[in-house]
């Protein structure tokens, strides 16, 4: 597997009819903020079972010059007491249904990113999603997902109702048109990403959340704002990595970067198509994999509920030779036990333009299809994120209103020379942080091209069910066999899952070249009067474990 080059723009996703939309609009003169959004807004169309017009987003932005931060994840509703959402539930909120839905922040991160960034009007951000709205094809994961669907909701739901209305499968390449939800987006072109805020949209929202019993009111749709803040930031071998902080898991990733860091990393060759040939290696990134996670349980939450200092904390080096030195080289330790669930349905994008602009994003609904929760009137499936809160009144993460939950979300930016270098994400739950550090390290330690990362067979520290212990170590069949013989040596209780296995994640990355880096064939050299900084050139790489495919300019 190759990347693709281009000159003058790049757009990665889970899905080429996305991807196709955002490389549309950085033609049509949009940046990469403008192509980011139209990415966005058609994923929300034919990958609706990871993303969508109800779900949350993180933004890492580059606008040429500075890197900013843009936090799109909703809060509990005003409603969502601890004490009534124990009386409704017990001692645990469940996986889905209405205690599970947050005040969705997508849209809302839309319209922020459009006002400091963005060049072209909503009509024309929104036009390709409107289409695909109108009628797409269907394709195998969305075929799959649906069913998956199926068992969870049933066919006698909202949900069924919008995304298996003939009541059986979906045929291949058969054409799914959505009605409700392209006439939402056409609000949203007409009057912008406030319409899903305050107005028409926004009093639909509460009716129908309201009549399943969902603890949000009128005003927490019309109150909730995104964050600017800045992001955080850690250097791997030289490489300065950098992600969202709380309530995303990006700080999860890069105290996984600083653990690994502590070790001395096998040498390039040991890197290639079958990851990486060293047991002892992929031994020391599940060990950093489960005490970082049990860090998450510890401290991760709303950033304006964390402990003071908690982040510097976590993310000082200190930290990292503590957890390092609690790591046995030899052997596997039973896994610390875990409150938080496991996790779902995410698509992440990147997107880069021929002025220097570079977008990180990615967006969820959080388990497929999210809360199961789907208006037939608007196409919103709501996301089911209120389920990463705790209802034990002691736990970092415990339920409050107008607080936001944990955030598995990790989206990734690789420095070098004070500029950027490679974006990167993955979907995947809590194994996101562990994809990402395996990409940064197969990039870094590995020297291997962006599509050779991103499509290397995977291992992982998962969970078997919700709130359990991280207790397996997953790996992919195209792994080195010595390795996975050198794991079970080690102790670890080995599952194997296929070669190309979607529930390891959709990682995809856009590298930005520079003039001595530029001679890869395929990518011409800076026309004069280029921007300062500016790339010249883009590698792009999708995973082969989604629908997507790198379009580049």
């Amino acid at each position: 597997m190759h990347p693709r080059y281009g000159r003058r723009g790049a757009v990665v996703s889970p899905h080429h009819l996305a991807s196709e939309a955002g490389l549309g609009i950085l033609r049509a003169g949009g940046n990469a903020v403008d192509a980011a959004l139209a990415t966005n807004a058609s994923l929300a169309v034919v990958a609706a079972h990871s993303c969508g017009l109800g779900g949350d987003a993180f933004w890492l932005i580059w606008d040429g010059t500075e890197l900013t931060a843009l936090n799109g994840s909703g809060r509990a509703g005003s409603a969502a007491t601890l004490e009534s959402a124990q009386a409704a539930n017990g001692d645990r909120l469940p996986m889905r249904g209405p205690w599970t839905v947050t005040v969705p922040g997508a849209v809302r991160s839309w319209g922020d990113a459009h006002a400091r960034y963005g060049r072209l009007a909503w009509p024309e951000l929104l036009a390709p999603a409107i289409e695909l709205a109108e009628g797409f094809p269907a394709g195998w994961q969305w075929i799959a997902s649906v069913e998956r669907g199926l068992s969870a909701f049933g066919a006698d739901s909202d949900w069924a109702r919008a995304f298996r209305p003939h009541g059986r499968p979906w045929h291949p390449g058969e054409v799914v048109v959505v009605p409700g939800l392209a006439a939402t987006l056409r609000t949203i072109a007409a009057d912008g990403p406030g319409a899903a805020y305050e107005g028409a949209l926004a009093v639909r929202a509460a009716e129908y959340l309201g009549s399943h019993g969902v603890p949000i009111h009128p005003s927490d749709l019309a109150e909730h704002m995104s964050t600017w803040t800045t992001p955080i930031r850690t250097t791997y071998r030289g490489a300065e990595a950098t992600s969202h902080g709380p309530n995303s898991c990006g700080t999860i990733a890069l105290q996984l970067l600083n653990v690994l860091d502590r070790f001395e990393a096998p040498a390039p060759e040991a890197f290639d198509a079958h990851g990486v040939a060293d047991a002892a290696w992929v031994h020391l990134g599940l060990e950093a994999a489960r005490a970082t996670l049990a860090e998450r349980e510890r401290w991760l939450t709303d950033p304006e509920v964390m402990a003071p200092g908690s982040l510097e904390a976590m993310l000082s080096p200190a930290r990292a030779a503590e957890l390092a030195a609690g790591i046995d080289r030899r052997h596997a330790p039973p896994p610390v036990p875990l409150d938080g669930p496991a996790g779902g349905g995410t698509a992440y994008l990147a997107t880069a333009d021929r002025w220097g602009g570079v977008v990180s994003l990615i967006e969820s609904n959080y388990m497929g299809f999210g809360s199961g929760l789907v208006d037939p009137e608007t196409g919103i499936g709501y996301q089911n994120r209120g389920a990463s809160f705790s209802l034990a009144p002691t736990h970092v993460n415990v339920l409050a209103p107008h607080k936001r939950p944990m955030h598995t979300l990790s989206p990734g930016m690789l420095f070098r020379d004070g500029r950027p270098w490679v974006v990167h994400g993955s979907m995947g739950g809590e194994i996101q942080p562990q994809i990402f550090a395996q990409v940064v390290s197969a990039l870094v330690d590995g020297g291997l091209d962006v599509a050779s990362a991103v499509a290397a067979p995977r291992w992982a520290a998962d969970m078997p069910d919700h709130h359990a212990p991280a207790s397996l170590t997953v790996i992919e069949t195209r792994y080195h066999p010595e390795v996975v013989e050198g794991l079970r040596a080690r102790g670890h209780d080995v599952t194997q899952r296929s070669g190309f296995d979607p529930g390891m994640g959709h990682a995809h990355a856009i590298e930005l070249l520079h003039e001595a880096e530029s001679a890869a064939e395929g990518v011409e050299s800076a026309s004069e009067g280029a921007e300062p900084r500016a790339p010249t050139g883009f590698a792009a790489a999708t995973d082969p474990r989604s629908e997507g495919a790198p379009a580049v300019w």
